[in-house]
């Protein structure tokens, strides 16, 4: 059996590291396509090293481009591949262009494709994100739901063959990945950083980046807090400050720093006294290691973080940003998902493949 992985941003090597060492393990012949989505150093070749994911098999270097330019090159780039390969099963990961990418290739093969990460709604589809997410679930025949939410917004829609309850993958992740950047990470040494006595932001979303009075408040509302804020800087981010001319508000307090790897990454995560992000695995994460977080949008597809009271949902006002930081606290007790979703996902595709399972 040939399954082929198709990622392409630092989240998804996050999720295909648990799986693709299980699938490995469970004798699966597995091809690993990277689309380049991600071509940064930091935020690709050290990611798989770190996360120990073996080198992709194809690298397609797409790169950056316009939403319809980049996903169109991937296209291409990514029917060459499976028309060579012939994989029995093409699997896409969360709500990329990568993802949508992958998904029409393999739907247009006829290529039997699942999705990890299936069912997230945030309810905007001015959200990229949001429309990738949607035609991949309403294209693949097997879908991975981290969450009861996810699979009620499947059935919403009209999907319920071939859904699958397993858990959230990056948890599996974080899990096993935690403990060994408490021992491996020096990050708070060399940014002469002590627990709990800074904030940790991210800023990369379109709705924020491509937004200038947007942007404009959320650095306001940086520079302004009562902590230095550690602000890893994503390449996009670092463009488009400049091209709008906010390089001023990049004001003393606001510590930038490169894109930084996965464990490095958990480990500023865990010690900060808050996390303020616009991103879906940065809010997980913080979830998971008990960090109040500000989420810089004005919804989530992870409802269960703000139920719970970990994550406020701020969007870019600047008054708002500053309040609810000082007013955010530890949220209610959180019961930890069971760790095992890459095992789950691994026992499903044995079932579809032995016709034990749906399909």
């Amino acid at each position: 059996m040939k399954i082929l992985d198709i990622v392409g941003a630092r989240p998804q090597f996050v999720k295909l590291a648990p799986l693709s060492k299980k699938l490995r393990k469970e004798g699966f012949n597995e091809v690993i396509v990277h689309t380049g989505q991600h071509y940064d150093e930091n935020m690709s070749e050290l990611f798989f090293e770190e996360l120990e994911i073996p080198e992709p098999d194809y690298n397609l270097g797409i790169g950056s481009g316009s939403h319809g330019e980049q996903t169109g090159r991937m296209l291409i780039a990514i029917e060459e591949v499976l028309l060579k390969e012939k994989p029995n099963l093409v699997i896409v990961y969360g709500d990329t262009n990568s993802t949508l990418a992958g998904a029409l290739a393999a739907s247009k093969l006829h290529i039997q494709l699942a999705h990890v990460e299936a069912g997230l709604r945030s309810f905007n589809k001015n959200m990229p994100e949001e429309i990738n997410r949607i035609v991949a679930d309403h294209l693949s025949d097997i879908l991975f739901c981290p969450t009861e939410t996810a699979v009620r917004n499947l059935e919403r829609e009209g999907i319920t063959k071939g859904v699958y309850l397993v858990g959230d993958i990056m948890f599996d992740a974080l899990m096993h990945f935690s403990k060994i950047s408490e021992k491996k990470s020096k990050i708070l040494v060399r940014l002469n950083l002590k627990p709990k006595e800074y904030y940790l932001a991210t800023i990369h979303r379109a709705e924020n980046t491509d937004n200038y009075e947007r942007l404009k408040n959320i650095l306001t509302a940086l520079s302004q807090l009562d902590r230095p804020v550690i602000f890893p800087i994503h390449p996009r981010t670092k463009n488009r400050i400049k091209e709008l001319n906010l390089e001023s508000l990049l004001l003393e307090n606001i510590k930038v720093i490169d894109p930084v790897g996965y464990l490095d990454m958990i480990n500023l995560e865990k010690n900060a006294k808050a996390i303020l992000t616009d991103s879906g695995g940065v809010q997980k994460e913080a979830f998971w290691l008990r960090v109040p977080c500000i989420t810089l949008r004005d919804e989530t597809e992870w409802i269960e973080t703000v139920k719970l009271g970990w994550n406020r949902l701020v969007g870019s006002d600047c008054v708002k940003i500053a309040s609810e930081l000082k007013s955010v606290r530890e949220g209610e007790e959180v019961m930890f998902e069971d760790k095992y979703s890459a095992w789950k996902i691994a026992e499903v595709l044995k079932k579809v493949i032995s016709g034990k399972g749906e399909r």
